[in-house]
């Protein structure tokens, strides 16, 4: 069983998109429809990663940033080949691409109640930060033929 590492690209939304309804602790939204992780990945080239044994997804991660700090999103790794090494091998890929740009810290949003993904990146030497606390807004559905850009200010 060979195992590839490659960059995601939307080609791969489908498998990964079954991959994470199908893997625990990972919350899934309208956020991750075809349409925005197109964007996301136009967004932030070259920086998501897909993990390949025999030609079957087993793997995935989205890695991204704001041009200050990097974030990761939806790492998850097949049941059956966790324990290997891929979702560390998935990682580091990322962590690479971030330094390349010339980024020094990297966050992920973890679900308090996914005890077993906590336990994951501690494992791989990740800090879990109790100081902080993540509030969001929902900004409504995007408007008909939105293409990401803002409005221009007078």
């Amino acid at each position: 069983m060979a195992l590839r590492i490659r960059e995601f690209t939307l080609a791969d939304y489908e498998p990964a998109y079954a991959l994470w309804k199908r893997t625990e602790g990972i919350g899934l939204s309208q956020a991750d429809e075809r349409p925005n992780i197109a964007r996301f990945l136009e967004h932030n080239p070259g920086m998501s990663f897909v993990a390949e044994e025999d030609g079957a997804l087993i793997g995935a991660v989205m890695c991204g940033s704001d041009a200050r700090r990097g974030f990761l999103h939806h790492l998850a790794v097949d049941a059956s080949r966790r324990r290997a090494g891929v979702g560390r091998m998935l990682v580091e890929c990322c962590l690479d691409a971030l330094a390349r740009q010339g980024l020094r810290k990297c966050h992920i949003f973890v679900l308090l109640d996914n005890e077993e993904g906590r336990r994951f990146w501690r494992r791989i030497g990740w800090e879990e930060r109790t100081t902080l606390v993540v509030m969001s807004h929902d900004l409504g559905p995007a408007p008909a033929g939105a293409g990401g850009t803002a409005p221009s200010i007078p």
